[in-house]
Parts: structure tokens; sequence; C-alpha cells
């Protein structure tokens, strides 16, 4: 199924959630990596990969949201409680603006790198959005950058959390409907 329906993602909708998830768990794992355990003379290749990754999903989260808002959100669970719509509600809106304020930090701080870092993974060449080569500037981006990161990846631990409830406690489909279609009666 392509198009969303009232009770099941389409096929666009779960490979851009698929694409996104990984891309940020490997962001948050591979940037507390090369800022902690990779040596000094080897960091610039490392952030310039991970500038590459953040890049691309900038692009693939644009793609989400206009495919979540033009093709529309199935439906949460009849027996829903109140405090779970808010919930589900308010930790997608956080997902979503700590994803874009965690990239648009590590974005403006490409720019104030001594080469600044401008190329996706495709090699697609990004505009910078700030450039300088003050190292305080740098020093504020990166640590707003690090803590965007911290709380986004913490806002991730409990959106997983929160499938895995559904899934196991629940006994519902919505961990089900993001992560394959639903059989079809023959």
């Amino acid at each position: 199924m392509v198009r969303n329906a009232m009770n099941e993602w389409g096929w666009p909708a779960r490979l851009f959630h698929w694409l996104g998830a990984a891309a940020i768990l490997v962001l948050l794992a591979h940037g507390w990596w090369m800022t902690h355990v990779t040596a000094r003379p080897d960091r610039i290749a490392n952030y310039a990969w991970h500038a590459a990754l953040g890049y691309d999903l900038v692009v693939v989260t644009v793609l989400r949201l206009l495919w979540r808002w033009f093709g529309g959100v199935p439906a949460l669970p009849a027996d829903a409680k109140p405090w779970e719509r808010i919930a589900a509600g308010v930790g997608h809106v956080l997902l979503y603006l700590l994803t874009f304020a965690t990239t648009l930090a590590g974005w403006a701080m490409a720019g104030t790198m001594r080469t600044p870092l401008t190329h996706d993974l495709l090699g697609v060449s990004f505009p910078l959005i700030y450039v300088s080569q003050d190292r305080v500037a740098h020093e504020f981006l990166e640590d707003g950058h690090k803590l965007l990161a911290y709380v986004l990846a913490a806002i991730v631990v409990i959106h997983i959390a929160g499938a895995l409830r559904h899934h196991l406690i629940k006994r519902n489909d919505v961990l089900r409907r993001m992560v394959w279609p639903a059989s079809r009666p023959a």
C-alpha cells in the first residue's frame, strides 16, 4: 500500500521512518565515538562523513513530514487514553523539532570548520547557512549541537519504549503498522 490509511502507514511513510531512524541512531553513536574515541588527526574525515549523513537526514525528514502532512496519519487505537494521545503528539513533535534543531546546529557548525563541510553522502553540495572562523562561535555551536543530540537521544529512547509498550503490554498494532504491512485476505 502506497498511501497512508486510517489503520496503516503506506510503504513510503515506513521507508522514511526507518531511513530517518537509522540515520539518527548512526549519527548519535558516531557523534559520540568521533568526539570521544577517534584520534585527533582522524577527526576531520569523521566530521565530514558525519555532516554528510546529517545533510541526508534533513532531506529524509523533510520528505517524511511532507508525506505525513499530505498523506494523513493512521488513527491511534480507539482505547487510547487522553494522556496517551497527548504523549504521542508531544513525542512526535519533539522528535521532529529536535531532529531539525540538532541538524541545523550541526549544519551551522559545518561552516565554522577550517575546511567547511558542504557535501552529503551522494556528493550533493549543500550551501552553508553560517560561515565564521570565530572559535567562540564554533564552540557555542558545537556545545549546542551536542546538548540537542543528547536530548534527542533521550526522546528516541522514550519513543522506542512507547512503541514496545504498545506492542508487548497493550498488544495493539501501533508498532506493527510501522514495521510491516497488514496481511491481506486471500
